[in-house]
C-alpha cells in the first residue's frame, strides 16, 4: 500500500491557517485583557495606595479623611477632621481633575498640606485613574444625602 504525501505547498498552506487561526485566538484573548479596568481594579488600586490611611465610609476618619462622597466636595470640609491651614484656605472643591494632580503631587498641587509628609505622589497615571473612578463610581453620596 503506497502512502499518500501531501506536497509541501498544501503543508505550508495548512501550517499557515493553523498559525493564522493561533494567533486569532492570541489577539482575541489579548484584546478582552486590554478593556476598561473593572470596579476590582479600581478598589485594588485605592486599597493598595489609599487605605492605610483613609476609608470610604461616611464618617470614618483615620489618619486622613474619609473619602466618602469627596468628588465634588469642598477641600478641608469633612466634620471631626483636622486639616492643615494650607488645605482648609485652598478654596478647592475635589473635582477630577483636581483629585488627579493631587494624588500626583500633594505638595506641587498644595504645598504646606499634611498629607504631602507621608506620601509623594503617585506617578503612575493609569492607577490615579483606576482610584478616582473608585471614588467617584463607589463613594457617591446616596441621593438625599
Amino acid at each position: 500500500m503506497k502512502e499518500r504525501s501531501i506536497s509541501t505547498t498544501k503543508q505550508n498552506a495548512l501550517l499557515m491557517a493553523g498559525l493564522a487561526a493561533c494567533c486569532g485566538l492570541v489577539f482575541a484573548t489579548a484584546g478582552s485583557y486590554a478593556q476598561a479596568p473593572s470596579s476590582a481594579d479600581n478598589e485594588m488600586a485605592f486599597n493598595n495606595h489609599c487605605r492605610e490611611c483613609h476609608a470610604f465610609d461616611k464618617g470614618d476618619n483615620r489618619t486622613g479623611p474619609t473619602l466618602y462622597g469627596v468628588v465634588g466636595r469642598k477641600a478641608g470640609s469633612v466634620p471631626e477632621y483636622e486639616y492643615s491651614e494650607s488645605l482648609k484656605a485652598s478654596g478647592i472643591t475635589w473635582t477630577e481633575s483636581n483629585l488627579d494632580q493631587w494624588i500626583t503631587n500633594p505638595n506641587s498641587f498644595i504645598p504646606g498640606n499634611n498629607m504631602g509628609a507621608v506620601f509623594p505622589g503617585l506617578p503612575d497615571k493609569n492607577e490615579r485613574a483606576k482610584i478616582i473612578a473608585f471614588l467617584k463610581g463607589d463613594t457617591k453620596k446616596p441621593s438625599g444625602q
